[in-house]
């Protein structure tokens, strides 16, 4: 019996199962997006603070959340800038529409236990 491949037992499946981050990570890691709409920086850097040295998935949002928020500033400056020349009144209002619309696709994926990085974020936090 001992030699047979039927019981041998699967540690791949397991090791997955494990590292697929609970309901209570997901909820949290979803929380950093959805309290960006309300409160900008200070409630998803409240989330991050509190329950990202207990899970490495809210950690890893909330790196990548403040990520985007770095990048999307930066963005932003440089589409002000670009106001003088007049395309930055367009760049303006398109990143402004990508960064609700991704916002929202993030809180969806983390809900869902993805990791997911919103486009045009620079890793500035890894």
């Amino acid at each position: 019996m001992d030699n047979n491949p039927e019981f041998e037992p699967v540690y791949d499946e397991v090791e997955k199962y494990e590292q697929f981050p609970t309901q209570d990570e997901r909820l949290f890691a979803s929380l950093i997006y959805i309290l960006s709409f309300f409160t900008s920086i200070i409630g998803p850097l409240i989330v991050w603070l509190i329950k990202g040295s207990e899970s490495q998935f809210v950690n890893k949002t909330g790196k990548d959340y403040f990520n985007s928020v770095i990048s999307y500033t930066i963005w932003f400056l440089i589409s002000t800038v670009l106001m003088l020349v007049l395309i930055g009144f367009v760049t303006f209002v398109v990143l402004a529409i990508m960064h609700f619309i991704f916002s929202i696709v993030a809180a969806v994926k983390a809900y869902n236990g993805e990791k997911y990085l919103i486009p045009l974020s620079i890793p500035f936090l890894k």
